[in-house]
């Protein structure tokens, strides 16, 4: 039987064993679940080992990496400054910061960063890993160089690239690095333990990411774009156990925290704006989250996608509510908020999937929250 520990309101219990079977299965190493409803926590579990061997288990304060489910606090934060008349989602990116304009993208508006349709998926300029840590240089080459397919007509997953695209409008309107605006107006208001660029004080907490086999891009179906896209610069699983990508920010994808600091955060989208007593958001503000950006087979990733302004929403593949949201990282972490049942739910681990995309052990969480929240 394997050891769990946290709490679950007994109508929740289908989470509780979506997560023991998981690790008695031995498909997970260590992980952590969370569940909020209407403002409150109702799932907060834990279990497992921070390593493979198990010799050190997963604590309360555990976090990992979390890829790109990092993208959903880009997201928060991108809300918050349009919710205070900051930023127009409509608005040439230009406006913010001036030299994106170059390469022919003077129309390129902020809706698509945000909705991966600004044909910047990746970089043309070849980068080494190491790169990723310095800001300028990456925020730089996405100025000047050209997009890759006409922005606004279609989604190409912008895997790394969108946390630098989003992260300097947001640097150029705040004065502050999307990183540390998020700790001060995110994170700590919410006592959210959640970090777009870790401290060494927290290494001690990290669960190691355990690698799966490297997934073949060519598998993706999506061909030349989806391998622009991923292999520059070549990064793998085993990069985020590396402390200059723990230091970076990279805010599409070195995020870490536990289940229970991203569906905190995430779960003002799903509860208008509100957790705790916190509000950061209004209600008007989460309208933008249902703005269809893209809905048809992405040109990176070549899965049927739809994307509103940011998250990922329900399609034919993927059937959700018509006010639920989600997304996703790298080996298999998510969360889905659904306004209507004002629900939201994660899941992180430290084993990675074998996929690039798609992970049943998230999913089966997700179903078992959902279920519950639905019946």
């Amino acid at each position: 039987m394997a050891d769990i520990d946290g709490h679950c309101d007994e109508r929740f219990e289908p989470v509780r064993t979506a997560l023991r079977d998981s690790l008695q299965a031995g498909t997970d190493v260590g992980a952590s679940v969370a569940v909020f409803v209407d403002g409150q926590p109702v799932v907060d579990l834990w279990g497992g080992s921070l390593d493979e061997a198990g010799t050190a288990p997963w604590q309360r304060d555990s976090i990992a990496n979390v890829w790109s489910t990092t993208k959903t606090m880009t997201f928060v934060c991108a809300l918050m400054l349009a919710d205070r008349g900051q930023l127009a989602f409509d608005a040439p990116v230009r406006r913010y910061w001036p030299e994106l304009a170059a390469g022919g993208k003077e129309a390129v508006e902020v809706r698509h960063l945000l909705g991966h349709t600004a044909g910047l998926s990746g970089w043309s300029e070849p980068l080494a890993p190491e790169d990723l840590a310095d800001w300028e240089r990456c925020c730089d080459a996405l100025a000047a160089q050209q997009p890759w397919w006409e922005p606004g007509t279609a989604s190409g997953y912008h895997a790394l690239t969108q946390g630098y695209l989003v992260g300097e409008v947001v640097r150029r309107i705040t004065g502050t690095t999307i990183g540390e605006w998020f700790a001060a107006e995110v994170a700590k208001p919410l006592g959210a333990d959640f970090h777009i660029g870790l401290s060494a004080g927290d290494d001690r907490r990290v669960a190691p990411m355990i690698p799966a086999p490297e997934p073949g891009l060519q598998g993706l179906g999506a061909g030349e774009l989806a391998v622009r896209t991923f292999a520059n610069p070549p990064i793998g699983g085993a990069t985020a156990n590396e402390e200059w990508w723990r230091r970076a920010q990279i805010p599409a994808a070195n995020g870490h925290g536990n289940a229970r600091s991203v569906a905190l955060v995430q779960h003002l989208v799903a509860n208008g704006g509100e957790v705790g007593g916190v509000r950061l958001l209004s209600e008007q503000a989460l309208e933008p989250v249902f703005w269809e950006q893209a809905n048809g087979t992405d040109l990176v990733l070549g899965l049927p996608l739809r994307f509103g302004m940011g998250y990922g929403l329900g399609n034919e593949l993927l059937p959700l509510g018509p006010r639920a949201c989600f997304w996703g990282g790298y080996g298999g972490s998510i969360v889905l908020s659904d306004q209507d049942t004002r629900l939201t739910v994660a899941y992180v681990m430290n084993r990675m999937a074998d996929a690039l995309v798609g992970d049943l052990r998230g999913l089966n969480v997700v179903l078992a929250a959902t279920g519950v929240a639905g019946s």
